[in-house]
């Protein structure tokens, strides 16, 4: 992995994981580092792991001994720790949504730094960057350097059906396709609508229609 961003906030992070694999609590990096693991690119510079809610408390003991600082914010779906000002989120429900053992199957162990570690997989960090758009939040600029740089690592198909249900989501992907980063549609054969194209088509029609007189 290639992260010239911060490297104590990288020895923080390689802090963290040494504990929970060390008490042997199941985790899965995501965030910004997890889409350098894979190799991509990201404008945010962040710490996300994400572990099970039943191994909250667990996770928090454990890294408080290790000499960490916890905080439970009012936010439900994550509590923190703080290395001096460096800080990690310990999410337990990304996008509303528990994470559970199928969670963790759905990681590539990846190394981070010389320590190998289970990263969430390059389909699921771009389905959670998706749904993480609202009317509140939709700065689609970040979400373009993950697409482009893991494309060939995600499942597109996969994508489009766990975010079907998101208008945000949608206008994302039509605008990747405008792109030309990756087409809309699974087989990226529907036709876009240009004044030039509509104006062959309509030639087209009229030539059809004299035919048949």
């Amino acid at each position: 992995m290639d992260h010239r961003g911060d490297e104590t906030l990288l020895a923080t992070l390689k802090r963290v994981a040494a504990v929970l694999k060390q008490s042997e609590i199941p985790f899965a990096l995501g965030g910004s580092f997890a889409v350098y693991a894979h190799g991509g690119h990201s404008s945010e510079h962040d710490v996300d792991f994400l572990i099970r809610e039943q191994d909250t408390e667990r996770a928090l003991a454990a890294l408080v001994e290790a000499g960490f600082t916890a905080e439970r914010p009012p936010e439900d779906w994550l509590v923190k720790v703080w290395d001096s000002d460096r800080m990690v989120d310990l999410i337990h429900r990304p996008i509303e949504t528990p994470v559970t053992d199928e969670t963790f199957r759905d990681t590539v162990v990846r190394p981070v730094d010389a320590i190998h570690m289970p990263v969430l997989s390059a389909t699921h960090l771009m389905v959670h960057k998706l749904l993480s758009f609202s009317q509140h939040y939709c700065d689609f600029a970040r979400g373009l350097p993950l697409a482009r740089s893991l494309r060939e690592q995600i499942d597109w198909d996969r994508v489009r059906k766990e975010t079907a249900h998101s208008p945000y989501a949608e206008a994302f992907l039509v605008l990747l396709d405008r792109l030309d980063v990756v087409p809309y549609s699974p087989t990226g054969e529907e036709k876009r609508y240009s004044p030039a194209g509509a104006e062959k088509e309509m030639t087209g029609m009229d030539e059809r229609s004299e035919v048949a007189t």
